[in-house]
């Protein structure tokens, strides 16, 4: 939980005075700019939120993955200010870490179905989550 708390500081301080440019610059060779990295970020998180919700308040639902490649190409992956989404992933975390803070033993291993992982654990979420925060943020550390 610790680390999911500290993400959405680490994403903002990662981009800190980051020019447009820059944003709208690949953080490697053929992948996504800098900026659509940021939006992906509380999109990939959202999802993880309501996952969450779902597996907490229903019994294995199932879930609908999401075509990420593809939400980047969309719209508000260029034209939005990063800050907007560096304020969404804060929203989110809060309202998420309340749930996680909250969570029982017995919840943390509450399941969701993932159409292509399977059963899917709150517990091994989290940890996925927590890596997922940091990864991101280390490639745009990298690419400055």
């Amino acid at each position: 939980m610790e680390e999911i708390a500290a993400a959405p500081a680490a994403l903002r301080a990662a981009v800190k005075g980051m020019s447009e440019a820059k944003l709208d610059t690949p953080y490697r060779p053929g992948g996504w700019t800098i900026r659509q990295l940021v939006h992906h970020v509380p999109d990939s998180h959202l999802n993880a939120y309501i996952r969450m919700k779902l597996a907490l308040t229903e019994e294995e639902p199932t879930i609908t993955p999401y075509m990420e490649e593809r939400w980047a190409e969309l719209s508000d992956s260029f034209d939005v200010p990063v800050e907007s989404s560096l304020r969404l992933l804060e929203s989110v975390h809060e309202r998420w870490l309340s749930v996680m803070r909250s969570m029982t033993e017995a919840q943390w291993h509450r399941v969701y179905m993932h159409p292509v992982l399977g059963r899917y654990p709150l517990d091994r979420q989290a940890a996925l989550y927590a890596w997922h925060g940091k990864h991101h943020v280390a490639h745009i550390e990298r690419a400055t």
